[in-house]
């Protein structure tokens, strides 16, 4: 018979199998509590991202004159700039646009800058929004943890 704490998920979060909890996010992946090279905390990460989005709705009016707001749903254009500045800021200088104004930079778990396969998967699961809706214990969202990266503090 298999045993319920043998399958566990990473929906159950760090310290699941285990049994021991963590005191802070990032503990099980050796990073500080505080400061330079932490796990980058949900109010920073919105924050970045919506700086993310204004910037890239501007460009797709500025260039292709999509309204900011649409009725009845939207155009598709300040996605695909948002997933284009993704894949090319995070996978040359390890943070977009909004990351930066925050104090946030995207790396490996090992603190290495992250590698464009991971970033393209990662950048193909936040355009799809849901995975960076779901996240464990550490702060990693689904899209961090399927391309083994993380979010720091600079």
């Amino acid at each position: 018979m298999v045993d319920r704490k043998d399958i566990g998920s990473w929906l159950d979060g760090p310290g699941a199998r285990t049994g021991a909890p963590t005191a802070y996010p990032g503990q099980r992946l050796g990073m500080p509590r505080d400061g330079a090279g932490s796990v980058g905390r949900w109010g920073r990460r919105l924050l970045g991202v919506l700086v993310d989005w204004t910037v890239c709705q501007l460009i797709a009016y500025g260039l292709f004159r999509v309204p900011l707001v649409q009725a009845g749903g939207g155009s598709f254009v300040p996605l695909a700039i948002f997933a284009v500045e993704n894949l090319v800021l995070v996978g040359t200088l390890g943070n977009t646009l909004g990351h930066r104004i925050v104090g946030l930079r995207v790396q490996t778990i090992d603190g290495q800058p992250a590698r464009p396969f991971q970033v393209l998967v990662r950048t193909v699961l936040l355009a799809l929004f849901l995975p960076a809706m779901f996240w464990d214990a550490d702060g990693r969202g689904l899209h961090d943890k399927a391309a083994g990266t993380v979010i720091v503090r600079t």
